[in-house]
């Protein structure tokens, strides 16, 4: 699949824009776009396949499900993981196995980018604390924010779209010179393998905060989805309804 300078630079955006830090959006919709079951499907659009973008970023997501950040620590990248895990697999038309694996070690790259930036902020912050001297509140402002924004739109924006447009055809021929090989297979396994790892992450820190009742949730769940064959959007939508319910109780107990 052939990939546009102008789809190249939209979906280094996209990556941008849900990237910490960045002030454009608010923090639940930004938080949301750096999901890459959200960046996916905004790839897939860029792109002109929404669906492969969705069930691409669908499956990344689910690596990233435990994945958290305290305080300034980033461990993994699940926005370049989405964004260009997605990217890379809808240009090549890879199985969302193999996107998987390769967006694990991609993410990790997203670390790089983080300590660039936070690195040429100092720069900005003492230029700042210079201008706070003369109490100058507009200067101070703008400083706080133009600056940093246009140097991390930057060395975001401009790495993902080189590696977006010049790597498609990389990957591409690779995948084409490994196909029918056993590195194919075992991409795909592994690209199995993280998501179930992403899952019991998040189960295990489910439960163990939320105690016996948690349990009980997930065998219900089970059995509406394997016995009973609910389809998951009517799970959710149950869900939804059993945590209101919930809530209602705990708010006229208290």
């Amino acid at each position: 699949m052939h990939i546009s300078i102008l789809q190249a630079v939209l979906i280094g955006l996209v990556y941008y824009l849900g990237a910490n830090g960045t002030p454009w959006l608010t923090v639940n919709m930004s938080w949301a776009l750096r999901r890459p079951l959200i960046s996916g499907i905004l790839v897939g659009l860029i792109l002109g396949d929404p669906v492969k973008g969705c069930m691409v970023g669908a499956a990344i997501n689910v690596t990233y499900l435990a994945q958290i950040t305290a305080g300034g620590a980033q461990t993994m990248d699940e926005g370049l993981a989405g964004t260009v895990g997605t990217a890379l697999a809808i240009i090549s038309n890879a199985s969302t196995g193999v996107a998987v694996t390769l967006a694990v070690p991609i993410s990790l790259l997203g670390n790089l980018l983080w300590m660039i930036y936070m690195t040429g902020d100092i720069f900005i912050v003492h230029r700042t604390d210079k201008i706070a001297e003369t109490g100058d509140i507009k200067k101070i402002i703008f400083y706080n924010i133009v600056p940093s924004q246009i140097f991390k739109c930057i060395i975001y924006t401009i790495p993902v779209a080189i590696a977006v447009y010049s790597g498609s055809g990389v990957i591409t021929s690779m995948l084409q010179a490994l196909k029918g090989t056993p590195v194919i297979d075992v991409l795909t396994t592994i690209g199995t393998i993280l998501p179930a790892l992403g899952i019991t992450m998040n189960f295990k820190a489910i439960l163990s905060n939320a105690g016996a009742k948690a349990y009980l949730y997930l065998l219900l769940g089970f059995i509406l989805s394997i016995y009973i064959n609910l389809p998951l959007v009517v799970i959710g939508i149950l869900a939804v309804i059993i945590a209101l319910l919930q809530n209602s109780e705990s708010s006229a107990l208290s």
